[in-house]
């Protein structure tokens, strides 16, 4: 048995109302490389259940305390049922890539069963029309309660199921590994263990103020030099301020909308070079914003302000056990979406992760879910809705997955599309998945917020592609030689006739060849020089 930390216990008070807390992966696979080149479904069956024991994720199922006077717990489940886990499903006709979305959208918006291990999947079949998904392939929609599982822990979950080779095994858990109960644990045992685990709250809490309260301090101080002085008022913008009011930002409503689309890492290599230092989850977050501004610029939406983004922050590296429950932690980073310069703005984005890097290693990149542990639920949700959300705007987020093709079952994983949660106020998330050499990308959201997802999906190719123009266009002027400096005629060069008593003006002219660098500080060539015209031409 294993109680819920604090950020698992908030995403578990998530689940209520049109706002379910579950994230998910869609997973495309090509049964030509298994044996016989089928999959039938009670293939995948027995290939999952011989594999229950990877992740407790699988076995195990939520027991709440009387009053919830404590957070809930997670126990072993003795009688998982697989077949009520894993479902089949056929897309109906004409099975293309609109009806796939459609399918997976639906299936996204229904709530998990919490009284039974907190996962489902769906193997669907009938995927005849869709472009460049080879006959007889199916697909595999797999959802998670976020309370069980983050982006980290579901690759690691992803490799663990799958093999490097069709022939191979993948690993299968180490049997005694799981404890398997016969009986949930009395009211009275909860309750009993509630009363230790809040008064060890108590003394965390105390123990975290005074941790916090003398870099808090200093950080405060810093920021009111900075205001006072003025200095540096270009920084000013990198920080984020309270996000302003879209069509993203309002009351869920019980439906979704999916739509998917892939990017080749080779070309967001290519885009880095825009903007030394920057990494993947730059691009990637200037590609969303960029998307942003081409989408409610057509809409005639574009707020002045810059639109704010969540971005998740893994903490596993601060946390070594692997059964610490979900370890992420988050950010809040402008998107610069009122800039219509796609270079300008990734540099504008990695310079604000520079910063927002910055503050949370002073403070801890772990101090959201230490906070989390601390807070009772009803004052974590309270300070999410009043001083999280108000600064947000949507979700965009990006996992590093495995660099090689990968096989379940013997057939080879195509592709693979995370999709994510929604938050009241929130209705919108974007994420990558980096497999096999291109970043999935998914966005969710809500259907009455983002009626034509298609044409979402078209604004981020459209960013996409013009952050590739601009890097393109850049590293061409690099590789171009630069041109030879113009030969100064002899009505621009007056001073090869000066006076011998003044050979250091003579000396003075060669000012001219100043790098095209500085256009401003160059001589104006002289029009009786038409190779100068040439040269100033290029």
């Amino acid at each position: 048995m294993k109680q819920l930390n604090g950020t698992d216990n908030l995403f578990l008070a998530m689940e209520k109302g049109n706002q379910t807390a579950h994230v998910a992966g869609l997973a495309i696979y090509d049964p030509a490389t298994a044996p016989g080149g089928a999959v039938r479904f009670k293939d995948i069956l027995k290939f999952y259940e011989a594999r229950l024991n990877v992740s407790k994720i699988f076995k195990r199922r939520l027991v709440r305390v009387p009053m919830d006077v404590d957070r809930p717990h997670w126990v072993d489940d003795a009688g998982i049922d697989i077949e009520y886990h894993i479902r089949h499903i056929a897309l109906p006709y004409p099975g293309d890539w609109r009806q796939l979305c459609i399918q997976i959208a639906r299936i996204h918006a229904r709530p998990l069963d919490l009284s039974r291990p907190a996962w489902e999947a769906y193997v669907i079949e009938g995927l005849d029309n869709i472009a460049g998904v080879p006959p007889g392939a199916f697909a595999m929609y797999t959802k998670f309660h976020h309370a069980a599982i983050d982006g980290e822990a579901g690759a690691a979950l992803i490799g663990a199921l799958h093999s490097p080779a069709p022939t191979l095994k993948a690993a299968s858990g180490d049997e005694a590994s799981v404890t398997v109960v016969d009986r949930d644990p009395t009211a009275v045992e909860l309750l009993s263990r509630a009363v230790g685990n809040n008064f060890n709250r108590m003394v965390l809490a105390s123990k975290l103020v005074r941790e916090l309260a003398p870099v808090a301090l200093g950080l405060g101080k810093k920021q009111l030099e900075a205001w006072r002085s003025g200095v540096e008022p270009e920084q000013a913008e990198l920080n984020p301020r309270k996000a302003p009011k879209t069509r993203f930002n309002e009351a869920l409503s019980p439906h979704r909308v999916v739509e998917m689309l892939k990017l080749p890492l080779d070309e967001i290599q290519a885009i880095r070079k825009l903007c030394p230092g920057s990494t993947v989850n730059d691009v990637f977050m200037a590609v969303c914003g960029g998307a942003l501004h081409r989408y409610l610029k057509g809409k005639g939406e574009l707020p002045e302000e810059t639109l704010n983004a969540q971005m998740p922050v893994s903490t596993r590296g601060e946390v070594k056990n692997a059964d610490a429950g979900v370890q992420i932690g988050t950010a809040v980073l402008p998107l610069f979406t009122g800039l219509d310069d796609d270079g300008q703005r990734l540099r504008k984005i990695h310079a604000a992760a520079g910063v927002a890097k910055q503050q949370m290693e002073l403070l801890g990149k772990d101090l959201a879910g230490r906070l989390f542990d601390v807070l009772p639920g009803a004052a974590a949700q309270l300070a999410l809705k009043n001083l999280i959300i108000p600064k947000l705007n949507l979700t965009v987020s990006n996992v590093r997955g495995p660099s090689v093709p990968l096989y379940m079952a013997g057939a080879q994983l195509l592709a693979f599309m995370p999709i994510n949660m929604l938050l009241n106020g929130m209705g919108l998330s974007v994420t990558g998945f980096s497999y096999n050499g291109v970043l999935w990308v998914c966005l969710v959201a809500d259907r009455k917020m983002l009626p034509d997802p298609e044409a979402f999906r078209q604004a981020i190719e459209s960013s996409f592609q013009g952050l590739l123009a601009a890097a393109t266009a850049e590293a061409a002027a690099c590789a171009r030689p630069a041109p030879k400096p113009a030969r100064k005629s002899a009505a621009a060069a007056p001073a090869v006739r000066a006076p011998k008593r003044a050979p250091k003006r003579a000396a003075k002219p060669a000012a001219v060849e100043t790098p095209a660098a500085f256009p401003g500080k160059t001589r104006r060539p002289s029009p009786a020089s038409p190779r100068s015209k040439r040269a100033a031409a290029v």
